[in-house]
C-alpha cells in the first residue's frame, strides 16, 4: 500500500507540472515501500539521485512559466525551489558520509511534507496566473 496516492487535491490544473509532481509522489512510495520491506538504506541513493534531477527539472520549468508570463510572485518561488535544492543536497550530503540510521525515514517524512505544503499552498497560487495565459 502506498504512503501517498495523487489526488484531485495535488492537482494544479497544468498538465506537464501535474505529471512531474506525480513522478514525485511515485519516489516518496518507492522508498517508502523499500523501507516496508527492510531496504531503505539501499534504495536511499538511487532515490536523492532522482530528486536531485527531479528538482532540476521540474524547477526549471515551473520558472519558465513564470517568465513566459511575468508572474508576480516568481521571486519569492524561486526561493522556495533554492531552499528546497539546498535541503535535498544536505540529506545527500548526510547519506554519503555514512549517517544513514534514520535517513531513509527522514527523507520519506520530508519528500512527503513538501509535497503536500508546496503543491497544496505555493504551487496552487501559480495556476490561476499561469491558466489566464493560456497554460493548461
Amino acid at each position: 500500500m502506498p504512503l501517498m496516492e495523487w489526488s484531485d487535491k495535488l492537482s494544479v490544473g497544468i498538465s506537464l507540472i501535474d505529471a512531474q509532481h506525480k513522478k514525485l509522489v511515485g519516489m516518496v512510495n518507492d522508498l517508502y515501500d523499500a523501507v516496508q520491506k527492510g531496504h531503505g538504506q539501499d534504495a536511499l541513493g538511487k532515490i536523492l539521485d532522482g530528486l536531485i534531477s527531479y528538482t532540476a527539472e521540474h524547477f526549471k520549468q515551473e520558472e519558465t512559466y513564470f517568465a513566459q508570463t511575468g508572474y508576480p510572485d516568481a521571486e519569492a518561488h524561486k526561493k522556495e525551489h533554492a531552499d528546497l535544492v539546498k535541503q535535498v543536497l544536505d540529506v545527500q550530503a548526510k547519506y554519503k558520509s555514512g549517517a544513514t540510521s534514520v535517513l531513509s525515514l527522514e527523507v520519506m517524512n520530508f519528500l512527503k511534507n513538501w509535497l503536500v505544503k508546496h503543491i497544496q499552498g505555493t504551487d496552487k497560487k501559480y495556476a490561476p496566473h499561469l491558466n489566464s495565459k493560456g497554460i493548461k
